[in-house]
């Protein structure tokens, strides 16, 4: 391991990164880290690659990550490129997973919240690790979520 490298933060590109903080926040948890960005200029532009980038947004703390863990990045761009539509089996980025006691009642929290369910709640046994449930859902943007729950 590298003593100067830590794992910082996962960014979604949302339609609107206010409502989907919000997703976030109040199904998950996560809490919203001072200030909000809004950021601008050819530093952006040269970093990203994205021409007159201007993007708007916020970091999320992960629940049971502590004070100084990883965040949740939402941000939106002054002008977003659309995607297709997520599926779990896609190349790339697929999913982020929660670790929750109850797998049925989260899936149902995501559910009024303005999600959507992808798959059914399901149970196997993982050799070596435990008894594993798990459903995959997506937040109201589409970005897939794992639940899942380890006995």
């Amino acid at each position: 391991m590298n003593p100067q490298m830590k794992y910082k933060h996962t960014n979604i590109v949302a339609r609107d990164w206010r409502v989907l903080a919000k997703f976030y926040e109040e199904v998950f948890g996560c809490v919203r880290v001072p200030p909000e960005r809004h950021l601008s200029g050819e530093w952006l532009e040269k970093g990203t690659g994205v021409k007159s980038a201007e993007i708007s947004g916020a970091h999320l703390r992960l629940p049971g990550c502590g004070e100084q863990g990883p965040t949740l990045e939402i941000f939106k761009y002054s002008r977003n490129e659309t995607k297709p539509p997520s599926v779990a089996n896609r190349e790339g980025f697929a999913h982020i997973a929660f670790e929750v006691q109850d797998v049925e009642r989260a899936m149902a929290q995501v559910l009024a919240h303005g999600g959507k369910k992808i798959g059914e709640v399901s149970t196997a046994m993982v050799e070596g690790v435990g008894k594993l449930t798990v459903v995959y859902v997506a937040d109201p943007e589409g970005n897939i979520i794992e639940l899942q729950r380890w006995d």
